[in-house]
């Protein structure tokens, strides 16, 4: 690995901080730095868009939260350059190294002693009048959801091509193992853990009450029929894309052929994230 991908959030002053003293030593180490643009013309540097980087470089560090992470997993798409994440952010479940841990977590994951994990993607296609019209790829989440003045939806889901129910409910989210510490987790929905081959399906506050999360494996195939007239209902991907539903609409939902494959830090334990991000054993 001694082409360094570097992709940061925009608009926070803290990742200009850090390049400041992390690119001189990564050159120093005799590493070849690939910036995002944006980045780029904040330090005076050369600079390269966000969707060529990949094509360039044999890793992606990212500097920022998990936002930025899920941007950059969707940006890679079948390149499998592995990626790892600082947190700048908030929670970091995915922007799994600290600040002031970066440039021993660097080293180590660049010397190809700490691990690299694969992520399950998934991929979802909208369907109108029998005609592909859209399709996505995520990393954590596919949801669908009513507006803030709409009403309960109605969802007639099928679990490969067979009934399960229709969900009157504010939405559905299909969710991977990585994805199910995210919004999944918010409405109820269990934790799995991330290198799991497994699919989550939460309802969103559902009429029925015994309408539970179910755990599927990842090679079923999930479809969702909007049955409601509503006209304020989207997909949301990875809460970072939108795209408006139409009454009938069809959404299908399966594994993606790519993954996700994550850089961990070499000391990082799962469990101890958890208590952390979600302060367990406090009061």
């Amino acid at each position: 690995m001694k082409r360094i991908g570097i992709i940061c959030k925009i608009g926070r002053p803290e990742p200009a901080e850090i390049l400041k003293e992390f690119i001189p030593w990564l050159r120093n180490k005799g590493y070849e730095i690939f910036l995002d643009s944006e980045t780029a013309w904040i330090l005076n540097m050369e600079g390269y868009s966000r969707a060529h980087i990949p094509s360039l470089v044999d890793v992606i560090v990212v500097l920022g939260g998990d936002g930025t992470m899920l941007g950059v997993a969707r940006l890679v798409g079948d390149k499998g350059i592995p990626i790892l994440g600082v947190n700048l952010g908030g929670l970091g479940f995915i922007t799994e190294v600290n600040r002031d841990e970066i440039f021993d977590a660097v080293e180590k994951a660049l010397s190809g002693s700490c691990s690299v994990e694969e992520r399950i993607m998934l991929t979802a296609f909208v369907v109108r009048h029998g005609e592909k019209i859209s399709d996505f790829i995520v990393l954590n989440d596919v949801v669908v959801n009513k507006g803030a003045l709409a009403r309960i939806i109605d969802l007639e889901t099928y679990i490969n091509n067979s009934y399960v129910t229709t969900f009157k409910a504010d939405g559905l989210i299909i969710a991977t193992p990585t994805g199910s510490t995210a919004y999944s987790l918010s409405a109820g929905g269990p934790i799995l853990y991330p290198t799991l081959k497994s699919i989550v399906l939460t309802p969103i506050c559902p009429h029925t009450l015994t309408n539970r999360p179910i755990v599927l494996p990842d090679d079923f195939t999930i479809e969702i029929i909007l049955r409601s007239e509503s006209e304020d209902v989207f997909l949301t991907l990875d809460g970072q894309v939108g795209f408006s539903l139409k009454k009938d609409d069809i959404i299908e939902i399966r594994k993606s052929a790519f993954t996700t494959r994550l850089l961990i830090p070499c000391e990082r334990d799962y469990f101890q994230i958890l208590r952390t991000k979600l302060k367990w054993g406090e009061r």
